[in-house]
């Protein structure tokens, strides 16, 4: 949909900041997408773009992801996403603190919490500016801290579902594991899986990062270059995003795709590229939903840890709901994810 301000991914978003200071330089997007559900809860993310604009389309992107995420998720949350563009100033207490109140301007439409690039200390510092912020420090038997290791559970037990439909096997055990990253959340979903017997190939833009998770898992390091093509049972994307388009599908040596990076598919005909070549792909907002589980319970205080955990072993009843009526159907499961949630936000 091209809009009159010509950002293709422009969604029938209800609200697009733009929030710069140049003594800091700070440089942010906050997108909102539907506060259909709830108030529009989505982290913030640290990166640097080639072109700035980038920056904008990350924003759509993921805002627009973030609302059907909390949907699929049974959360009572609308969709947003804020990207804090990253340039040769460091990020600073200032930064975050004036980022901070561009959220809070917000009076409550758009909750925060962490990212790619961000912290559970930078949402200390967001937190002093405004309440509409989760992820946050809290004690052993508390809801809150770090959403990564929640969001690693989730997508390990999507895994374990996608492996049962596509190969029949209730185990990882023996499994080979191509995974896309070495981040907290790629690395959460490696220990899990090696714990279960599998055999990883991790790649990572940081070798050294890919080498000790490597070392943590008796996993192999192969290029970045080579992952996507490898031959092995999974293909697990949790990196950043884009990365399944024409051309990637088509090298693709796995029977499943499912991992933990938003917006895996390039574009909405990549979901039906995959099917088209009969490789399994679990949505990557169903399967990676686990994180913002954790931070709306953490926000809404409506629960403690077990409650948190319930949750999440609830991603794979999802995807099997979305697998079998993609099978029924037809469609692909992606735009059969895509169908459920806009009836979810009410446009459908």
């Amino acid at each position: 949909m091209t809009t009159p301000w010509g950002f293709e991914d422009f969604d029938a978003h209800e609200d697009l900041h733009f929030v710069w200071n140049e003594e800091c330089g700070l440089k942010a997007i906050i997108a909102v997408h539907s506060t259909h559900l709830g108030p529009a809860a989505g982290g913030c993310r640290y990166w640097r773009y080639d072109d700035p604009t980038d920056g904008v389309k990350d924003a759509l992107r993921l805002s627009r992801g973030m609302s059907y995420k909390n949907a699929m998720a049974g959360l009572p949350l609308g969709g947003g996403k804020a990207v804090i563009i990253a340039d040769d100033k460091p990020k600073t207490p200032e930064m975050l603190h004036l980022f901070g109140k561009a959220v809070d301007h917000l009076c409550g439409r758009y909750v925060t919490a962490e990212d790619v690039g961000m912290s559970v200390a930078d949402m200390i510092e967001i937190r002093r500016q405004t309440p509409f912020v989760a992820g946050l420090p809290v004690e052993d038997d508390e809801v809150g801290g770090d959403p990564g290791p929640h969001t690693s559970l989730g997508v390990f037990l999507g895994i374990k579902a996608a492996v049962r439909r596509a190969l029949g096997k209730d185990s990882l055990s023996g499994l080979h594991v191509a995974l896309q990253g070495a981040g907290s959340v790629a690395t959460g979903v490696a220990l899990h899986a090696a714990k279960e017997g599998a055999r990883l190939s991790i790649a990572d833009v940081h070798q050294d990062k890919a080498q000790k998770l490597a070392d943590a898992t008796d996993g192999k390091v192969v290029s970045t270059d080579e992952i996507l093509g490898l031959e092995a049972d999974v293909l697990s994307p949790c990196a950043l995003g884009a990365i399944l388009d024409e051309r990637s599908i088509q090298a693709l040596r796995v029977p499943i795709v499912a991992g933990g990076a938003n917006n895996q598919l390039a574009t909405r005909e990549d979901g039906r590229r995959l099917d088209a070549r009969g490789i399994l792909y679990a949505p990557d907002y169903v399967i990676n939903a686990g994180g913002i589980i954790n931070v709306c319970t953490e926000y809404l205080r409506d629960g403690d840890a077990s409650l948190v955990r319930k949750r999440i072993e609830g991603i794979p009843d999802r995807l099997e709901q979305i697998w079998a009526e993609s099978a029924e159907s037809g469609r692909d499961p992606a735009s059969v994810a895509d169908a459920m949630a806009q009836r979810l936000i009410g446009r459908g």
